[in-house]
């Protein structure tokens, strides 16, 4: 009897240590769950930078005094409080 409580007790032990360390432990799994939501988070702000960066793509595209608009604000030659507008003549 004595003998199969000592191994009920070294059982138990072994599974503990199983538990808390090792592979498929708690801390493994903690740590599994903290990559995959700060995966989700950067996820999410690629996902909103591509959303902007394809609307400014589709403007470029339909809007034909986006370009010049756009080149002139890289070259500086319209600051942040102006507006650009493009006039047309036909």
């Amino acid at each position: 009897m004595k003998l199969l409580w000592t191994f009920m007790v070294v059982l138990i032990l072994l599974l503990q240590v199983r538990l808390w360390a090792g592979e498929g432990s708690f801390a493994q799994v903690w740590t599994l769950e903290k990559s995959i939501a700060e995966q989700r988070e950067e996820n999410s702000e690629l996902s909103t930078r591509n959303e902007r960066l394809y609307a400014e793509v589709r403007n470029l595209r339909n809007e034909q005094g986006a370009v010049e608009e756009r080149a002139r604000m890289n070259l500086g030659l319209i600051r942040d409080d102006e507006t650009f507008f493009l006039v047309v003549e036909h």
